[in-house]
């Protein structure tokens, strides 16, 4: 069954009862029992739910494994996985350029557990061979990264942390099941911010989390009981409704992301693009070999002040000045002040991630118009700078 098929039928058949296409959202907190302990598979829908439980099939159908968990947000589903694998004085490694929650959760909350952090550059392998010891628990790797979208090697590093005894997590947000299969990599744990792409149209929060072996889902779903941050079944039926479109979405995604890469590259007021799409993305060739596609994500750094970069970010017609990604809606996000606000100037700065920087999340707009958008937002500063007047927020 090819992936476009899967996300329309795995998991998915018509409701029994009544031959419902469309299953029925079973908003319900509990269920009758036959007799005490004897129920019909649910007892209590933190525990589980009917609707919750389609979702977890048709997640684990689309990447390839037979275990999913379904939580009320993407860092709920990533806090589940860390505390099922962390204790004090155990190491993680992540990368340099990484979420701001996973930074902030890492190094506001574990940390103070006893948990130690190494944020190393994990696109070089000889840096996270180094960086890897006994105390080593989980090699958290995020491709492509955000916000800069750097490429790491899953297979590879999946190589490196096993001979050492450590699992590989893999936040596959940006690529998706789509154009990235982390499990058939070696990748040991897959964590999504089911928020973005997966649902796709900025109308819900929820994350997951999914594993290939047992032994590695069983804590993950225990903690997902035992601490109840689960979703809506509401919510599980919004995404499942947002999957069936999935392929289609990210493809028009990845076409409107590539016209916006190659229209910005190279422009006089760009002083970066990033975009693994891109010949001259340093992981250009291990993106090619290890995805099916480039993803949706495109980065810039502009060329100039803060004053401008706010009325650039302010001020576009189709990109709306937001958090998050991947709906059928154009974002624009300023990460040093929203996404990764959370970390500290100064690590930023370590980090390469600059107070320039931009980030865009096409939707599935026409792409010369996402593309205009841009360019005239572009025209805006230089005809500001030519005329020596202080760039202004334009009226949309």
């Amino acid at each position: 069954m090819k992936f476009a098929t899967r996300t329309i039928h795995a998991g998915q058949p018509s409701e029994p009862e009544t031959g419902a296409l469309v299953a029925p959202i079973f908003q319900t907190s509990t269920y009758e029992q036959e007799a005490p302990g004897q129920d019909k598979g649910f007892s209590y829908s933190r525990t589980n739910n009917p609707t919750r439980q389609r979702l977890e099939t048709v997640l684990a159908e689309l990447e390839g494994v037979a275990f999913a968990a379904a939580f009320s947000s993407g860092l709920a589903a990533e806090n589940a996985v860390l505390q099922a694998f962390l204790r004090p004085g155990d190491e993680i490694i992540i990368p340099l350029d990484v979420y701001g929650g996973t930074y902030r959760i890492l190094n506001k909350v574990y940390q103070a557990f006893g948990v130690v952090t190494k944020q190393i550059d994990t696109s070089d392998l000889k840096a996270v061979e180094a960086a890897l010891s006994n105390k080593t628990r989980l090699v958290w790797i995020e491709t492509p990264t955000n916000p800069r979208l750097l490429i790491n090697d899953i297979a590879a590093i999946s190589k490196l942390a096993h001979a050492r005894g450590a699992l590989v997590a893999v936040d596959n947000t940006f690529a998706t099941p789509c154009f990235q299969q982390p499990f058939e990599l070696g990748a040991d744990i897959v964590v999504h911010s089911v928020t973005k792409y997966l649902a796709g149209h900025s109308d819900t929060v929820q994350g997951a989390a999914l594993a290939k072996e047992a032994a590695v889902f069983e804590p993950i779903k225990f903690l997902q009981n035992a601490t109840g941050a689960v979703p809506s079944p509401f919510d599980c039926w919004l995404t499942m409704r947002g999957l069936k479109t999935l392929e289609l979405r990210m493809l028009r995604h990845q076409e409107n992301a590539t016209a916006i890469a190659k229209a910005l590259d190279g422009h006089e007021l760009v002083r970066r693009v990033y975009f693994p799409g891109l010949a001259s993305h340093p992981g250009h060739d291990v993106a090619r070999r290890q995805m099916t596609g480039f993803g949706g994500m495109v980065s810039f750094e502009l060329e100039g002040t803060a004053q401008e970069v706010v009325a650039f970010a302010s001020s576009r017609r189709y990109f709306t000045l937001a958090e998050s990604l991947g709906g059928v809606k154009s974002l624009l996000c300023h990460p040093a002040t929203m996404t990764h606000a959370s970390i500290p100037a100064e690590a930023r700065a370590q980090l390469g991630l600059s107070d320039t920087l931009l980030r865009l999340s096409p939707g599935c707009e026409n792409a010369e118009d996402l593309v205009e958008d841009l360019l005239a937002g572009l025209a805006e500063v230089a005809n500001a700078r030519s005329s020596k007047k202080p760039v202004t927020v334009a009226a949309r």
